[in-house]
């Protein structure tokens, strides 16, 4: 660290950094284990980013590190299941890890539907439909999936919503699984709120159990190959923490330098660092970017004949709904693909541009999707449009 080839190339404040984990973890580099729980600086890093954020404090006691956020969801997926009784309920659509993980532990999904109209929002009739159906074919809901922003959706749910979710998940004794990776990733209006903010503004705290995941691999970082995230207990027993500590050390400990990416994460440069205008105009920068391809793609996606899509306003994915021709869904049938999956690999073959179809997140019957992103180069995005919308238009005459 002293060196000078360092001091030319770094700032002062990220030598300081890097030197602060060195002589915490005590030995000359991030190779031994860490704590099962992950180091203890970083989790108080990230303890300080959430109290920073809802206005609450929280404990790095109740911060769990993790192989990325997927690793923390397999873990609580792991310890709510018991027996193919034992249901969660995930929202469709809905990111594939949950409808994958969730049988391989013989547990029973339990979807619910959410709203299109409405901006992809979540319904508690709906909610209330799928606990009761669940119910009466013998199957206990043990835990609520949410993902906001929405993976594939792209929204970003209103605190009315968010309120009613707690009160349904307190009313049935429900674990509310809040998955929050995108949280950086708001383009749109509405303002972001952790789960965690709304429970404590409603005095909600002791009311339900809950985790919140987060992650290194959205938002404007994505360094989603350093595999950091972390997950947040709230209102868990001693007991069952510390079956869950068990489950963590099983695997040791997550690697450490996705812990020490997750505290630059939660813990960036501060106002008065001599990197903070760098890191700061980067940031801004990503986002802006990231705000005007989604713009440019949602307006693509509407203006092309039979495709409807709701703003992109958080998140990285636009998802419209398609309506295809007759004699398409034929053509799908008779090679035995989803019509869905028919239409995205005519778009790859056709235009090299790979979309995924809403078949593989899950959609209401009779309703055709595709997920696509906006993270291609900004001076890119043009190109990308224009190549869909041709195609858009060569496919719907070749199946008049």
């Amino acid at each position: 660290m002293e060196k000078e080839e360092v001091k030319k190339v770094f700032a002062s404040d990220v030598i300081k950094r890097a030197q602060a984990y060195l002589d915490h973890l005590n030995v000359n580099g991030t190779g031994p284990y860490s704590h099962s729980q992950g180091v203890e600086l970083v989790r108080e890093e990230v303890a300080e980013f959430i109290g920073n954020r809802d206005g609450y404090k929280a404990s790095p006691n109740d911060i769990f590190l993790t192989n990325g956020a997927s690793s923390g969801v397999d873990m609580m997926l792991r310890m709510s299941i018991r027996n193919p009784k034992d249901g969660i309920m995930i929202p469709i659509p809905q990111y594939p890890l949950y409808s994958a993980t969730i049988p391989m532990y013989n547990g029973t999904s339990i979807p619910y539907y959410l709203n299109e109209e409405s901006l992809w929002d979540m319904s508690l009739d709906e909610m209330n439909r799928a606990f009761k159906e669940a119910s009466d074919n013998g199957v206990l809901p043990r835990g609520l999936v949410v993902i906001n922003p929405g993976n594939p959706t792209g929204q970003c749910l209103t605190v009315d919503s968010m309120k009613q979710i707690i009160e349904f998940c307190a009313k049935n004794d429900v674990v509310l699984m809040a998955d929050e990776v995108y949280q950086e990733n708001i383009y749109g209006d509405t303002e972001f709120n952790s789960f965690r903010k709304v429970v404590f503004d409603q005095g909600a705290e002791k009311d339900l159990q809950m985790v919140s995941f987060h992650s290194i691999s959205k938002g404007f970082l994505g360094e989603c190959g350093k595999r950091g995230g972390y997950f947040e207990l709230m209102n868990f027993d001693e007991e069952t923490r510390g079956l869950i500590y068990k489950i963590a050390s099983i695997g040791l400990c997550s690697n450490v330098t996705g812990q020490i990416m997750m505290g630059l994460s939660c813990n960036p440069p501060k106002k008065g660092d001599a990197s903070f205008e760098k890191y700061e105009s980067e940031k801004q920068d990503i986002l802006s970017s990231l705000k005007r391809r989604a713009q440019k793609l949602v307006k693509c996606l509407n203006s092309l004949e039979g495709v409807s899509c709701q703003p992109a306003s958080g998140s990285m994915y636009a998802f419209p709904q398609i309506t295809l021709p007759e004699k398409a869904i034929e053509e799908a049938n008779r090679l035995g693909k989803a019509p869905d999956m028919f239409y995205c690999l005519e778009l790859l073959r056709e235009t090299g541009i790979c979309v995924v179809p809403g078949s593989g997140f899950g959609q209401k019957d009779g309703t055709y999707h595709f997920r696509t992103t906006f993270l291609p180069n900004e001076k890119y995005i043009d190109e990308v449009n224009d190549r869909m919308g041709t195609f858009h238009k060569n496919f719907l005459s070749k199946f008049k």
